[in-house]
Formats: structure tokens, sequence, C-alpha cells
């Protein structure tokens, strides 16, 4: 059975929505469609006023330029089959969110164009070098990440994790779900006498 197209999916979403109008939604929800939907197309240019663009759970594998979508600020991704974060230049300007957790991404590449990214959810993909972190610096205010279930955690408590992380990424205030607060540093060490 062929996937859901995206066009298919916007107009089920306009169904379920009181037919409201994908061009003037500001958050559109595309996820669990039955059948899935494999691919994105350029029929989500069509949703010049979204701001929250969700296309979690499917089976999308590649990720798309969204020229249209100048008003983007949350794009949500995760649970598909994505390998490479790519197609963000268009969109990387308002760009403050990209969710896109459970999928195959192996490298940070891609990140670079979005200059506002704040938050980067990006747990349970196929992340195994800490030279990739680096990549995230192009990114200033990124200050929320996610990267738990990757293996570069393998055989590391996310605790022993957290300095070979903020080495890469001094900027980060909240890593694996954890607001850092520097009061822990240490926390092992014995009391100091006096």
């Amino acid at each position: 059975m062929p996937g859901t197209t995206c066009q298919k999916a916007i107009q089920i979403w306009a169904e379920k929505n009181d037919n409201a109008n994908p061009e003037e939604a500001k958050v559109i929800k595309l996820l669990c469609m039955c059948p899935p939907i494999e691919k994105m197309d350029s029929s989500l240019n069509q949703l010049v006023s979204v701001e929250h663009l969700s296309l979690s759970t499917n089976c999308i594998d590649k990720m798309i330029p969204l020229p249209a979508l100048k008003n983007l600020t949350v794009l949500s991704l995760g649970r598909n089959m994505i390998k490479k974060i790519t197609g963000l230049e268009e969109v990387g300007a308002t760009l403050k969110e990209l969710w896109i957790s459970y999928n195959s991404i192996s490298t940070l590449d891609g990140l670079a164009p979005c200059t506002k990214l704040t938050t980067l959810f990006m747990s349970n993909n196929k992340v195994k070098d800490w030279n990739e972190l680096a990549k995230l610096q192009a990114n200033p205010d990124l200050t929320n990440l996610l990267l738990v279930g990757n293996p570069i955690y393998d055989g590391l408590t996310k605790k022993q994790a957290r300095p070979k992380v903020l080495e890469q990424c001094p900027k980060i205030a909240t890593l694996d779900g954890e607001l850092l607060t520097g009061e822990d540093d240490g926390e092992e060490e014995a009391p100091a006498e006096g």
C-alpha cells in the first residue's frame, strides 16, 4: 500500500479541524498517518503561516527545503527514518526548535544555517563521534540539547557524558532533560576538613 502523500495528509488535517485553511494555520500536526507519510514534498510549502510543523511518527527518509515556510519556528520530525539533516537553509533564519529524535542520523551536518536554533532534540539516533558536537558551535543560541540514546553515550552515565558535551557546547543550559546549574560539579568529592 502506498504511503500517504503530504497533500493528502494536509487535506485530512483540514477535515479534522473543521475545514480550517492550512495556509492560515500556525500549528499543523501530520503525525501518525495511516498509511504513513514516506516523503516530504513541495505541497508542504502551501503552509505559509505555519510556525509549528509536526511530521513525527511516519516513514519519512529525507528532509527537503521548505522555502515558503518563512514563519517556521518548530519542526518536528521525530520517529521517522531520516539519515541526514538537510534542507534547512530556507528556514534557518526562523527555526528555533528541531525535534528529530528516533531517526538514523549519524552526523550533525546541516544545522549551520539555523542561526536562531535554541533546542535540538536528537536522542536515539546514531551519532557516535564526539567531534560531531563541535559542529553545534555554529548555533550560538543553542541551550537545550537532548542526545541520550546515541552511541556516543555508550558505556557512560548521563553524568559522565555531561563534561564531554559541555567541552564542545559550553552554552548548553539543559542537557538530556536536566537543567545544568554548575552546582553538581565535584559533587562526589569528599568534604574539605577544617
